[in-house]
C-alpha cells in the first residue's frame, strides 16, 4: 500500500525542492513520522510542541478535507493522494 503527499511550493524550502513523497504510512500520525523524519526541517510546520496537527495546516485526502474523514484517525487507502496545505494570510491595506 502506498500513498503520495504533495507538497506545495510554500514548503519544498524545507524539503530541498522535492515536490511529493511516496510512503506507506497507517494514518496521519505515522505520515507526519515519516515526513519528520525525511525533512527534519518541515516537523514544526507540520505539529505543535505538544504533537498536534497545527491549525493553521489544512490536510486533504483526494480532495476531502481529512477533518470530514474522521481526523487523525483516518486510516490510508492505497493510492490515497495526500495535499498538504499551509495556510497562507497576508496582504496590504
Amino acid at each position: 500500500m502506498s500513498i503520495t503527499v504533495q507538497i506545495p511550493t510554500a514548503l519544498r524550502r524545507l524539503t530541498a525542492g522535492t515536490p511529493q513523497v511516496v510512503c506507506s504510512p497507517a494514518n496521519l500520525n505515522e505520515l507526519f513520522s515519516h515526513l519528520d523524519s525525511q525533512f527534519p526541517d518541515l516537523k514544526p510546520h507540520l505539529r505543535d510542541e505538544a504533537g498536534e496537527t497545527r491549525r493553521f495546516l489544512n490536510i486533504y485526502v483526494n480532495e476531502e478535507d481529512i477533518r470530514f474523514l474522521g481526523g487523525a484517525s483516518y486510516a490510508f487507502q492505497d493510492g490515497d493522494e495526500v495535499l498538504l496545505v499551509p495556510s497562507i494570510a497576508g496582504g496590504s491595506q
